[in-house]
């Protein structure tokens, strides 16, 4: 077994190094090119004030850069007995390049190095995310004026309620992602903050340049106060946690709408084919198991913040071993999101429409609230047209043409799609992922 960067002269019991090491190698292997990155930006800092040669800085850069490449790729490995991703570094480093390889942790601690590898990688997966949400957004979008005026009924506790269309139930879930997309931004301006230099939580005596390491990473700020910025770690991840979820609520409610309309008793949409399946005795089953496994799995995703809460919420100020264990909650969360978010897209894609839903006089009592508004709008009070009405039901008197005239901002005849996609426009903009790629780039390119 390896000896690790903390060990002296007494070595760790065999069953105490597997207890406390658990998942972490796996868990390590999603922040291995962030990690390689959050160096190259520490030592070209190093080399600034004097604690790496010129020399030195172009031999680990250029090491470095094959080591980021690597990972790329997925090749990237924890060798048995090596503790973590930063330890592995280190070592491909020495292997390659002797003494030099071992300067790298000047002026870091492990504590610091883990904080700057996870919001690296969380930035790097929201951008992801808010590519996946806006390209749903957009499907959702050209379906709502698709089928704008292909009327559905409209519910409340589970009864038919009022008119409703497509046009105003795929722009629902549109304009859902719109405010989902405004906490994930939040949540990426959190993130998007430099705790490297806050080495054990308490600052160095070596005399580094925070700012520097800010700027070659392309954060738009420190975290200035070297205790908040140890104390960040879980509250990062909880933040942003809620932003997944509340992305992953959108989904499971519209995942839930689409398996109860594609079911016989409804029928109000059709789902590609390719993307049901069936059962081993019912030859004619077409099962939703597509958006079943999406509200899942979404809703898993919602009780995530919880996960994270649990683990360290009862944690004084300084870093503890607990806060390892939310990185196996929390880093594979981003893909599951990601992959509902890439289904429900598809799907919601080729969905097909009935376009004659209304047709069936089941459906007929959705307009006893146009009429009541027709009287009204005639002079009759409305309480009494209220009453007209209802009495014209129990009588089985009532009849309606089926039509509707909704004219406000934001109603059937009047969606306002055009303003809903000015305000993804502007959430996206505010990201401003350029920055961020821009300097990391920079940073491969030295």
């Amino acid at each position: 077994m390896a000896q690790k960067l903390w060990e002296k002269s007494v070595r760790v019991n065999d069953e105490i190094d597997r207890f406390t090491v658990g998942r972490d190698r796996e868990m390590d292997l999603y922040l291995a090119k962030h990690d390689v990155l959050g160096s190259m930006a520490h030592i070209t800092m190093l080399e600034s004030i004097g604690l790496l040669t010129a020399g030195e800085l172009q031999a680990l850069l250029a090491e470095m850069k094959n080591i980021y490449v690597s990972a790329e790729k997925g090749e990237f490995v924890i060798e048995d007995g090596i503790e973590d991703v930063h330890s592995q570094v280190e070592l491909m480093l020495t292997r390659k390049l002797g003494d030099v390889g071992k300067k790298i942790h000047s002026g870091r601690s492990r504590n610091d190095q883990v904080l700057v590898d996870l919001k690296l990688f969380t930035r790097t997966q929201l951008k992801e995310v808010a590519e996946a949400v806006e390209q749903l957004f957009h499907v959702l979008i050209s379906q709502s004026n698709r089928y704008k005026d292909v009327l559905m009924p409209g519910y409340t506790h589970l009864q038919i309620a009022m008119p409703s269309s497509f046009g105003l139930w795929f722009g629902a879930y549109a304009e859902s992602l719109v405010d989902d997309m405004m906490l994930l931004q939040a949540a990426f301006k959190m993130c998007n903050r430099n705790p490297l230099g806050s080495a054990a939580g308490y600052g160095s005596s070596f005399p580094l340049n925070r700012e520097m390491t800010t700027r070659l990473l392309g954060f738009d700020s420190m975290n200035y106060n070297v205790v908040y910025a140890q104390m960040g770690r879980g509250k990062m991840e909880r933040n942003v946690a809620f932003a997944l979820a509340s992305i992953a609520g959108t989904v499971s409610k519209l995942a839930f709408d689409a398996c109860m309309f594609s079911s016989q008793n409804f029928g109000f949409v059709k789902l590609p084919d390719e993307c049901t399946t069936g059962s081993s005795i019912m030859p004619h089953k077409k099962n939703p198991d597509v958006f079943e496994l999406t509200r899942a799995k979404c809703n898993k995703i919602q009780a995530l913040p919880q996960q994270i809460m649990m683990i360290m919420n009862n944690l004084p100020s300084g870093y503890f071993r607990d806060l390892q264990i939310i990185k196996e909650v929390f880093l594979p969360a981003f893909q599951e999101l990601k992959d509902c978010l890439q289904m429900t897209t598809y799907i919601m894609d080729k969905i097909k429409v009935n376009e004659h839903i209304l047709d069936d006089d089941r459906y007929l009592y959705i307009f006893s609230v146009e009429e009541v508004n027709r009287l009204a709008a005639e002079g009759m009070p409305f309480r009494d047209a209220y009453k007209k009405v209802g009495l014209d039901i129990e009588a089985g008197k009532f009849t309606h043409n089926k039509q509707v005239h909704h004219t406000h901002e934001g109603s059937i005849g009047n969606l306002c799609n055009d303003k809903i996609i000015l305000l993804m426009e502007k959430v996206v903009d505010g990201f401003n992922f350029s920055a961020m790629e821009q300097a990391e780039k920079s940073l491969l390119d030295r």
